[in-house]
C-alpha cells in the first residue's frame, strides 16, 4: 500500500495556500486602485464648479506598498484648505454663512462600498 508521506503533504497544503494568499493580495490591491480611482472621479464629478480648476486637482496617491498590502490616498493637490471650506461651509465677510456642499463624503462612502463588494467578489471567485 502506497501512501503519501505527512511531509509531502504538509508542503503541497502550504504551496496551494501560499498562492492562494498572493493572488488574494493581487486582487486586494487591485479593489484598492478602483475604489481609489472611484473615489477621484464622484468627487470630481460632484465638486463646485466656477473656474474648474478645484474639480481638476483631484489625484490618487499611493502612499504605502508592500507585498500584501496597498493603501492610497485621494487628495486635492495645494488646495486642501478650500476642499474644507466647499464640504463644511464658510462665513462670508460681510456677515452670514455659505452653505456646504457635500461631495467628498458621499464619494468615500461610495468606495467603501466598491470596495468591499469587490473584495466579498474577489474571495468568493478565487
Amino acid at each position: 500500500m502506497a501512501g503519501v508521506s505527512i511531509d509531502a503533504m504538509a508542503d503541497a497544503i502550504m504551496e496551494g495556500l501560499l498562492e492562494y494568499a498572493d493572488m488574494a493580495a493581487d486582487e486586494m490591491k487591485t479593489a484598492v486602485k478602483k475604489a481609489g480611482r472611484t473615489v477621484r472621479k464622484e468627487i470630481q464629478a460632484g465638486a463646485p464648479v466656477k473656474s474648474g480648476a478645484y474639480q481638476k486637482s483631484w489625484a490618487v496617491k499611493t502612499t504605502k506598498e508592500s507585498s500584501n498590502a496597498l493603501e492610497v490616498v485621494v487628495h486635492s493637490k495645494n488646495r486642501y484648505q478650500l476642499a474644507h471650506l466647499l464640504e463644511k461651509g464658510h462665513a462670508k465677510r460681510g456677515g452670514g454663512r455659505v452653505g456646504g456642499k457635500a461631495h467628498i463624503a458621499p464619494a468615500e462612502q461610495s468606495g467603501i462600498d466598491q470596495l468591499e463588494r469587490d473584495i466579498e467578489r474577489a474571495l468568493q471567485h478565487g
